[in-house]
């Protein structure tokens, strides 16, 4: 019993970090989006873009190398960013 909670533990604390990156990962893009409709510099989006493809890359690497249960997690909290990102993208047009 005790190894199934620890199990559900590991899943649960990985997926509010993937709910966290996923938030900052959905909100740069929406920066990103708003700066290239600025029709401003290029650079910064291109950048933008790049880190956040890099910062999740990165999370979900290391998430991987924990195991594939804090890969689940992890994955699952990023997809709930995503539909909390697109049900606010709703909202708003």
């Amino acid at each position: 019993m005790t190894g199934s909670i620890n199990l559900i533990t590991l899943a649960a604390t990985w997926a509010a970090a993937g709910l966290m990156l996923g938030a900052a990962y959905f909100a740069a893009v929406r920066r990103t989006v708003e700066l290239f409709a600025a029709s401003g510099s290029r650079w910064m989006p291109i950048t933008l873009t790049f880190a956040r493809l890099i910062g999740a890359t990165l999370f979900l690497a290391v998430a991987g190398r924990f195991g594939a249960t804090p890969l689940l997690g992890a994955f699952l909290g990023f997809l709930v960013a995503r539909a909390v990102a697109l049900r606010r993208a709703k909202r708003a047009a």
